[in-house]
């Protein structure tokens, strides 16, 4: 019986890391699509281009020959180099004998990926790939929703997690820290939902009100 062939499609949209994130997911199949996205009150980046991909795996109802479309090299890296998966094996360790980060995830996706035939595809950052653009803004809608939800797994700072130098920044260090990290400023403005390059705030359109000369 030949599987049915599925494409997958995902992408997440942030505030300063961490902070808010959010994903979204497009799941193709023949002339079907269907849309999710979620945002979540606190987490990071990472945690949300996995939880994207992590979302469309999870829609599927059979065994299926799956291409995943993201931009994520994290998630990419880490599954087709099988870092993760000897992570699992040796009890979610590193080789610094410290525990792996985000394994709640890592652990979902790999039992996911051994059910279907997946194949990863690497998508240039905003180059203007259709459903790439459009899982950016199924993210930012989500927001706009402000159907925010906890990510209860999410841990700012033990031992065996990623380690947060939270201190006081004035707004000017969090613009430019963010500018330097999270945006490439070469890009163009072209739709409402993308970010200033400038104070990263959302962009809105405005139209000039008319002054009466009279």
């Amino acid at each position: 019986m030949k599987l049915p062939e599925v494409d997958i499609y995902s992408d997440w949209w942030a505030r300063p890391n961490p902070w808010a994130w959010g994903y979204g997911v497009i799941l193709s199949y023949k002339w079907i699509k269907k849309e999710f996205n979620k945002w979540y009150k606190i987490t990071t980046n990472n945690r949300m281009e996995l939880t994207g991909v992590i979302i469309g795996l999870e829609k599927l109802k059979t065994k299926s020959i799956v291409n995943i479309y993201t931009d994520s090299q994290y998630t990419i890296n880490w599954i087709e180099k099988w870092w993760a998966k000897k992570w699992k094996e040796n009890n979610w360790l590193k080789s610094n004998k410290t525990k792996a980060i985000n394994l709640d995830l890592w652990d979902k996706l790999l039992l996911l990926v051994d059910k279907h035939e997946v194949k990863f595809h690497w998508v240039k950052w905003h180059n203007w790939h259709i459903e790439n653009e459009r899982c950016d803004e199924l993210a930012t809608l989500a927001l706009e929703n402000m159907d925010l939800v906890e990510d209860i797994w999410f841990n700012w700072d033990t031992e065996n997690q990623m380690k947060i130098n939270i201190k006081v920044e004035s707004k000017k260090e969090k613009i430019n820290k963010v500018l330097n990290e999270n945006v490439d400023k070469s890009i163009k403005i072209t739709k409402e939902w993308q970010a200033c390059r400038k104070c990263w705030t959302k962009v809105e359109k405005k139209i000039p009100k008319k002054i009466n000369k009279k």
